[in-house]
């Protein structure tokens, strides 16, 4: 486990991506992940409806933390001693980072039995490629007259690597009909290559993170 505490991350309510994005950075940096990130994974989740019951959150109201999310994303740690894979979420009030499989447990709770517009789907996009793609102009946060529904960090948005100014919204739209539905070595191998990256189900979550290398 990292010694690291949560407030010494880059920091932003309701830009999840862009704190994912510096956290990143700051784990290779840092040498608690490798310099060029290749152990880490960006997670983005949601569904058709953009409604994704999450809980241990913080912006939660409720004494289990339960939130109803938009989207969110999480950074996921692949750790090769042993299979303790790690779960770097700074909105949640669960331990920092978490094990995969508590995390998956206690916070996506898939035992819980969800009606089907609550079902959440997974786009897995290894951190190497989203460090260098990943561009956000934050347009989603300002509403039909421009004004900003959250105040937005103080520092530039993120630019990608080819001068892309904003593509959030490719990876932030996530469907169902999107998701593979195996495991297969072809879906795992091509992964490394997809800017986009994979979407999975909630079910698969573990299963991926225990296939890959």
């Amino acid at each position: 486990m990292s010694n690291l505490e949560v407030s010494q991350f880059t920091h932003t309510p309701f830009y999840c991506e862009e704190n994912v994005y510096f956290l990143l950075k700051k784990l290779c940096k840092d040498g608690v992940a490798d310099a060029d990130g290749s152990d880490l994974f960006v997670v983005f989740i949601s569904n058709d409806k953009k409604q994704i019951p999450l809980w241990h959150q913080k912006a939660s109201t409720r004494a289990d933390g339960i939130i109803l999310w938009d989207y969110h994303v999480i950074c996921i740690q692949k750790k090769r001693e042993g299979n303790s894979h790690l779960v770097w979420d700074l909105d949640s009030s669960l331990s920092f980072p978490s094990p995969l499989a508590s995390y998956v447990s206690e916070t996506i709770r898939p035992s819980f039995q969800l009606f089907s517009e609550y079902q959440r789907s997974f786009r897995i996009v290894h951190a190497p490629i989203f460090l260098r793609f990943f561009a956000s102009d934050r347009r989603h946060m300002k509403d039909s007259v421009g004004n900003w529904t959250a105040q937005p960090p103080a520092y530039e948005p993120i630019v990608a690597e080819d001068g892309t100014i904003h593509n959030l919204n490719e990876y932030m739209e996530i469907r169902a009909s999107d998701e593979s539905t195996n495991m297969e070595a072809d879906l795992i191998n091509s992964f490394f290559t997809q800017q986009l990256g994979v979407v999975i189900g909630e079910n698969q979550l573990e299963e991926f993170f225990s296939q890959i290398s």
